[in-house]
């Protein structure tokens, strides 16, 4: 599955994941985006989301962005 995910680093809404539509999701994390950390956290969150390993789980696009596409096998 592909999904396209915003990305809300920071948030004091805590480790939430939001549908936005099929294929969409609106992630909020608590993890600030300073040196890959809310990137590790979104990997960490998605897979326990999702119920999968966390291996499963890939940024395909937009590393550096707070709008990417995430991979979830």
């Amino acid at each position: 599955m592909i999904f396209t995910v915003t990305v809300k680093p920071g948030s004091k809404k805590g480790d939430l994941v939001v549908p936005d539509g099929e294929s969409q999701l609106t992630v909020y994390l608590r993890a600030r985006a300073i040196e890959g950390k809310a990137n590790e956290a979104l990997v960490l969150l998605l897979a326990r989301h999702f119920q999968v390993k966390r291996r499963q789980v890939k940024i395909v696009s937009g590393a550096k962005s707070r709008k990417k596409i995430v991979e979830i096998q």
